[in-house]
């Protein structure tokens, strides 16, 4: 799961906040939409590596997820096999990433746990939102 450009630049001054956050949002994210029964209905191991340089040597946050084709059913009784094609539904895991992430980003702001500088400076206002644009997944 990848942070845009914007929140990026934020992440860049506020490493240990937005990197925590984007790990704790990224695997919630992932075992929230994996427990749902419309969409496996088990719970899943994850390995996470955060990567936050591309492959152009820019600063590009994102985490990698290694995870089973698969899981524990929610009572413990089975492995629940996932579809062949896919593990859950990109923009299901989208949808709640962008929510959860922007909600909990929006608190650290209004809390005045980040810091800005130089063009960001203007964000320090509490009155100034993060941005909404789409963040992208990792495939």
């Amino acid at each position: 799961m990848t942070l845009p450009a914007e929140i990026a630049a934020v992440a860049f001054t506020n490493k240990a906040l937005i990197y925590d956050l984007l790990f704790r949002t990224a695997s919630e994210t992932m075992m929230t939409i994996a427990a749902d029964p419309k969409h496996l209905g088990a719970r899943i191991g994850i390995t996470a590596v955060l990567h936050i340089w591309g492959s152009a040597m820019t600063h590009h946050p994102h985490v990698h997820m290694i995870v089973p084709g698969g899981g524990i059913a929610t009572d413990g009784s089975r492995w629940i096999s996932s579809r062949p094609a896919f593990l859950l539904p990109v923009r299901v895991l989208g949808v709640l990433f962008r929510r959860l992430f922007l909600t909990r980003l929006i608190a650290l702001h209004a809390a005045g746990k980040l810091a800005f500088f130089g063009k960001l400076e203007e964000l320090a206002d509490p009155r100034r939102r993060p941005s909404s644009r789409p963040f992208r997944l990792c495939a």
